[in-house]
């Protein structure tokens, strides 16, 4: 018998009757042997509902009592949830995240977990309940509630895992797993079976909406074997799990992509130390983050200067830039925001030359012109014209074949 916790998201548990379908899962689960605990969000489209009322009210309401409200949506999931088991005669309890107290700080709207007080659930676990658990809130040391942020509910499913040393946390959702890249850019995508958490947090930090970087940041650090699973059907889905020595390494395991970039050129600014600290130190104090940055090499004295940001932050940013280009000593500033990046991920890279070369080559074959180069260990990423998105992630995938199956996996699913 194993521990297990299972997250649900919002279109999961978006009806009853898609609350009665996770309990009977829930309570197969529980038969085959296994102790269960389940977090849940709220049903889909509630929390939404929850904001829109608030911003009725007051139009920029504060922070502290939008947690208050946003934490609701939850709770109505964990009762029905928690109902529905009973019904089918599966032992069940439920717990907002101040009662199970899920402690947080006190940053509203995006609290960070600093601890879990595990042992009431586990003395409903000895008895044989299953443990119904609200995702995405918690409270911190004064007593009020506090939510994570966008996709919290994976949060908290990982760090009641890590805390309740569960064998494995599976998050269910829409999707039957990770794929090579996103299906609907590429028909020939593939499922993998599994992704070490190094890679999923570059797929995740990259574009990939599948998880919420900041729980694959909690199983990395706690060693939480992940397992990303479709509610709506059966499969294995793809374990997401640390590294172990012999391992079989693909070389790419995945294609991401970001259409929310924009890039800023400074042009013609004296190469002296401190430019880029100039230049950059607007953009910091104006609370926008920057993603690549490339500086060229200096001619005559002068050098360009290019980063990124999000495309939400673009004009802003370019207008900061502006006002700014006679003290930097620029000739001319301009941007982009129809530009898209694509990226590399696997921890192949480590160990194998070439594959820059072959990513370079396969976009040149297509005519996509490369604007912007950044690497890491396992990971490259380009910036291309926004036009040149489908093109450049199919050229890509069929470059580095992602669409077939690789060997050991092959030889595994004829030995079962």
């Amino acid at each position: 018998m194993g521990l297990v916790v299972k997250k649900f998201g919002g279109t999961s548990v978006g009806t009853t009757e898609r609350i009665q379908a996770v309990a009977e899962q829930v309570k197969a689960s529980r038969e085959a042997g296994d102790d269960v605990v389940v977090v849940v969000s709220a049903m889909s489209g509630e929390t939404n509902r929850l904001v829109e009322l608030a911003e009725s009210i007051h139009p920029n309401p504060p922070a502290r009592e939008v947690d208050v409200l946003l934490s609701t949506g939850e709770q109505v999931t964990i009762a029905l949830l928690t109902m529905a088991l009973e019904q089918i005669d599966c032992p069940a309890r439920c717990y907002t995240g101040a009662q199970v107290r899920i402690l947080t700080d006190s940053s509203f709207s995006r609290a960070r977990i600093l601890d879990i007080d595990a042992e009431p659930l586990q003395e409903d676990l000895q008895r044989g309940r299953v443990v119904v658990v609200a995702g995405f809130q918690g409270v911190d040391e004064e007593g009020a509630l506090t939510t994570l942020g966008r996709g919290g509910s994976d949060t908290t499913a990982v760090a009641l895992a890590a805390a309740l040393e569960a064998s494995e946390c599976q998050i269910y959702t829409d999707v039957d797993g990770v794929y090579t890249t996103d299906p609907r850019v590429v028909p020939e995508a593939r499922r993998l079976d599994r992704i070490t958490v190094d890679e999923m947090l570059e797929l995740s930090s990259l574009g990939s909406k599948v998880l919420q970087i900041r729980a694959v940041e909690f199983a990395g650090k706690y060693r939480v074997p992940l397992r990303v699973l479709s509610s709506f059907e059966e499969g294995p889905g793809t374990l997401i799990t640390y590294e172990e020595e012999g391992m079989e390494e693909p070389l790419i395991s995945g294609i991401a992509f970001n259409r929310d970039e924009a890039k800023i050129s400074v042009i013609g600014v004296p190469d002296t130390p401190g430019i880029a600290a100039k230049i950059l130190g607007a953009v910091a104090e104006a609370n926008i983050e920057v993603d690549m940055i490339i500086q060229n090499i200096s001619q005559q004295g002068l050098t360009d200067f290019t980063f990124t940001v999000h495309k939400r932050d673009y004009q802003a940013t370019l207008d900061l830039v502006r006002d700014n280009a006679e003290q930097l000593g620029a000739r001319e500033v301009y941007g982009d925001d129809k530009i898209v990046k694509l990226s590399l991920v696997g921890v192949g890279m480590r160990s194998h030359a070439g594959v820059a070369n072959t990513m370079f080559r396969a976009l040149s074959n297509e005519g996509i012109n490369i604007q912007m180069i950044s690497t890491s260990e396992i990971k490259i990423s380009v910036v291309v014209e926004e036009k040149y998105l489908e093109l450049g992630v199919r050229a890509l995938h069929k470059a580095f074949e992602l669409d077939v199956q690789p060997v050991a996996e092959l030889e595994g699913l004829s030995d079962e």
